[in-house]
């Protein structure tokens, strides 16, 4: 494996966090967008481990909108718990309204009972990465683990992106211990993300004008790590 990142230039992601509104019903509207949006890949599930620091820096930064600010994830596809083939460290880094993603091939691992801080150690121990990358890991530790089922589209120009998220299910993780147990799922929401290159931000508003759904500041990180503060909090 290269030490080498693979680098995502900056980009605009807008998001439309939509609630009592079906995956079915936003795809019609993105397939009758004026840009002539098309589904470019088969839909798939996602699944991320979020990394943080034991004070959650990173939440605490995206709450209160400090605009720079960055997600340290751990990525992969298909099924969430087992043998995780091909998983990849991701730093995603936002100044103001544009972000840029750092991606880093990782060793396989398996999540189940078993899993805690140490497993992820011996990972990034195993994997071959830069030593910056090594010295932001040694301050972090798991803080959440989401999944979602995501569909694809692009526009017929092929300048602009769309991506429609649900099935949204967030979970527990713990440094030391995890039986998995306490879990949220929301079939109730829908995020759908508009992405596009810088050049391209004076062209936007001519495709969210034909969206029914207002655009909002939403991360799926922030969402999950408060519904387990407030479910401590009851």
């Amino acid at each position: 494996m290269s030490g080498e990142a693979t680098v995502k230039n900056s980009r605009y992601e807008r998001k439309f966090f939509i609630q009592n509104f079906s995956p079915v019903r936003a795809e019609t509207y993105i397939k009758h967008n004026p840009a002539r949006f098309t589904q470019i890949f088969h839909q798939r599930f996602i699944n991320n481990i979020y990394l943080d620091t034991p004070k959650l820096t990173f939440f605490l930064d995206n709450v209160v909108g400090k605009s720079t600010r960055k997600k340290i994830r751990i990525r992969w596809y298909g099924e969430l718990f087992g043998k995780v083939e091909k998983p990849v460290l991701e730093f995603k880094l936002k100044s103001g309204a544009t972000g840029t993603k750092l991606s880093f091939p990782l060793s396989g691992f398996t999540l189940d009972k078993n899993f805690n801080h140490n497993i992820l150690k011996a990972v990034f121990e195993k994997s071959d990465l830069p030593e910056w990358v090594r010295e932001e890991l040694f301050t972090v530790e798991p803080a959440l683990i989401n999944r979602y089922s995501r569909k694809y589209f692009q526009s017929f120009d092929k300048l602009f992106r769309t991506t429609i998220d649900y099935q949204l299910k967030y979970i527990h993780v713990d440094r030391t211990f995890n039986s998995f147990l306490r879990m949220k799922s929301d079939n109730s929401s829908v995020i759908v993300e508009l992405k596009y290159g810088y050049e391209e931000d004076n062209n936007a508003s001519l495709i969210t004008n034909y969206f029914p759904f207002r655009m909002t500041k939403s991360s799926k990180y922030v969402n999950g790590i408060e519904i387990f503060r407030q479910s401590l909090a009851l």
